[in-house]
């Protein structure tokens, strides 16, 4: 169960990996989307069509990472909905959570990637991320949400993603305190919605707002004075999402009395992930700190 998959691996490799068995189409950017079986994963890139700068090792070491896991007897999916809830709505059955733990106890992120929600793409800014939060020791979890249904539905999904976090803490091994919400494009309008209304708004429980967002590369601009602290990134050539948009929702933020970390990366576009080998390089860190700073200490403090 344990074999690594590597860059000349084929995307039917991945498919019929026994550690993805059971929701491996999930980890595709669509459930319905047709492959070549025989496509090397060192081209997994041009199933992102909204995406730069993708790098194949950084997505095969996320890969890779849940492999160990799985091979550990570690559950790395878990479904977010109860199969009635999937009967009485069945775009949920694409739906779903992977882990990547860290210390037993410590507090989670969840990350919503992007896609315009017309995919999502995980495997470049999903897994990666997850993998370098975790490294940190924090525990991290993956959304797959629905696509082709909105931003409503998508967001949907996230909050019902933190109120499964939050209802099986104790199994999970999860703190449910000063966690934080992460999305990069879509993700990011998904997570900053939540930011700003909290998570009932969205059909989730009645549960605290997170400690920090975490948002790349989006054009959203609604925003209130009781957001929570903000960590912002894009890229200074962006043509999807505005930096100009991003700069004028951040200097919003500050006038509210909104704490806010802002990073604008040159020679990048729009998608760019990681950043690895690129001006944004190591922005995950600097984000991971500004949590602790912001959200994490802030909350250890207040009590």
């Amino acid at each position: 169960m344990n074999a690594h998959l590597s860059m000349d691996d084929r995307m039917g490799d991945l498919m019929a990996h026994p550690a993805f068995a059971g929701f491996a189409p999930l980890l595709l950017p669509r459930t319905d989307m047709e492959i070549d079986q025989n496509a090397k994963l060192g081209r997994i890139g041009s199933l992102l069509p909204y995406h730069q700068n993708v790098e194949p090792s950084d997505v095969v070491k996320g890969l890779n990472r849940l492999i160990d896991d799985a091979g550990a007897g570690r559950q790395v999916f878990f479904d977010i909905y109860t199969e009635s809830e999937k009967q009485q709505e069945p775009s949920r059955k694409q739906t779903g959570l992977l882990v990547f733990r860290g210390r037993p106890g410590a507090p989670f992120a969840v990350i919503a990637p992007g896609g315009g929600f017309s995919y999502v793409g995980s495997v470049h800014e999903g897994f990666p991320y997850a993998v370098e939060i975790n490294n940190r020791g924090y525990n991290a979890f993956v959304l797959r949400y629905r696509v082709g249904y909105g931003g409503t539905a998508a967001t949907q999904d996230l909050a019902a993603a933190v109120s499964y976090i939050f209802r099986n803490a104790g199994a999970l091994q999860v703190s449910t305190e000063s966690y934080s919400l992460w999305g990069s494009s879509a993700g990011a309008r998904m997570a900053a919605a939540i930011g700003t209304h909290g998570v009932a708004r969205y059909g989730g429980n009645a549960i605290p707002k997170p400690s920090t967002v975490v948002m790349a590369y989006t054009g959203h601009s609604e925003y209130s004075a009781d957001d929570p602290p903000t960590f912002a990134v894009v890229g200074a050539q962006d043509g999807i999402a505005s930096p100009a948009t991003m700069e004028r929702r951040v200097q919003a933020l500050k006038q509210a009395g909104v704490r806010v970390e802002y990073h604008k990366y040159p020679a990048l576009g729009h998608g760019f992930g990681l950043g690895t080998g690129t001006s944004a390089e190591g922005w995950i860190g600097d984000a991971v700190r500004f949590w602790e700073r912001a959200g994490i200490n802030r909350t250890s403090n207040a009590r």
